[in-house]
């Protein structure tokens, strides 16, 4: 403890723990600290860490009422949990850095803006190291450039329901630029019609969504382009208008944006077979779907941060237990 308030009473922020050090990440074990500070302490303490430019674990046991423990970036249950965080933080430490940044600074923002925020970060590391470097393993496909047998998404109106399926069963469902577009002018429609009392969200074939088509990775002009076309075409700023109509039902993967988007439905159900995975840091990106406020805000920050740094599954209980999901079915 004594550590982190000579750390804390320091102006300089030291580069050894940074993106560009040497450790791009600082971990704390909480469990032999003594809790009792003063509230001036913790404030204090609480300021730096947020002011440092890497991600910042704290190992703390699972029922820690450690009063520093909402100070931290992520929580990790012990060493073994920690280092699959730093794992996945030394794989792409740009990326962690900036998504820590995004979730911090965001917290307490209205959703539009903190869209905007999320957006720009995304751009940004679309023009950085790691992901160009996952870019040359991993150059677009030519199915990205096939046109679809059928439509993207299904579109139905029954009533005061408008009901939306995800149709790319060949492919997973992952999202193209032709799903993302059929999704923003349908919830245009939603936004707009106030009869609507409802919009349900499904996926057709074997699950929800894969996430992002990665056929499509990296075929926007340039990432000032993608970003104004992001501006212009998210789903997720729609969503956000629509939220309290908005009911997912998600099944098997719901990985990446097939995780995000459901995120800021105000009920989602869940069949048992359903799972949960972030794998965006191993592509040197963070969540680009909105995920980096959707699920904040049903999960926490900290949370949001375990899944996206270490890019491990949780199954459908777990997610129940989190929040993730309001209800779980055979």
């Amino acid at each position: 403890m004594s550590s982190l308030r000579d750390g804390a009473g320091s102006p300089y922020q030291s580069e050894s723990f940074s993106a560009l050090g040497a450790q791009p990440f600082m971990l704390v074990d909480l469990r032999a600290q003594n809790p009792e500070l003063p509230q001036h302490e913790r404030d204090r303490i609480a300021a730096w860490i947020a002011r440092q430019s890497c991600p910042v674990i704290a190992i703390a046991d699972a029922h820690s009422d450690h009063l520093l423990t909402q100070a931290f970036d992520v929580l990790a249950d012990d060493e073994h949990d920690a280092q699959q965080l730093i794992r996945g933080i030394l794989h792409a430490p740009i990326a962690a850095m900036t998504l820590m940044q995004v979730l911090r600074v965001t917290a307490a923002m209205p959703v539009q803006q903190a869209l905007l925020v999320e957006s720009l970060a995304y751009s940004t590391l679309q023009s950085g190291p790691e992901f160009k470097r996952w870019l040359q393993a991993n150059p677009p496909g030519q199915s990205a450039l096939e046109p679809e047998r059928d439509a993207a998404v299904l579109i139905e109106r029954e009533g005061a329901t408008l009901r939306l399926r995800l149709n790319r069963p060949q492919r997973r469902n992952a999202v193209s630029v032709e799903m993302r577009d059929l999704l923003v002018e349908a919830l245009q429609l939603a936004v707009a019609d106030a009869s609507i009392a409802e919009i349900s969200i499904s996926g057709n074939g074997a699950c929800f969504s894969i996430g992002g088509d990665l056929a499509e990775f990296g075929s926007a002009p340039d990432p000032a382009t993608a970003h104004a076309v992001r501006s212009l075409r998210l789903p997720a700023t729609l969503l956000a208008q629509c939220s309290e109509r908005l009911h997912f039902h998600v099944h098997s993967a719901c990985i990446g944006a097939g995780m995000e988007i459901p995120a800021f439905g105000r009920r989602v159900s869940a069949s048992r077979s359903a799972f949960f995975q972030l794998p965006e840091l191993r592509f040197g990106l963070i969540p680009g779907a909105g995920g980096c406020v959707s699920l904040p805000r049903r999960i926490g920050r900290q949370r949001t941060a375990w899944l996206a740094l270490s890019a491990k599954k949780i199954n459908a209980a777990t997610a129940l237990a989190w929040g993730l999901v309001d209800t779980v079915s055979c």
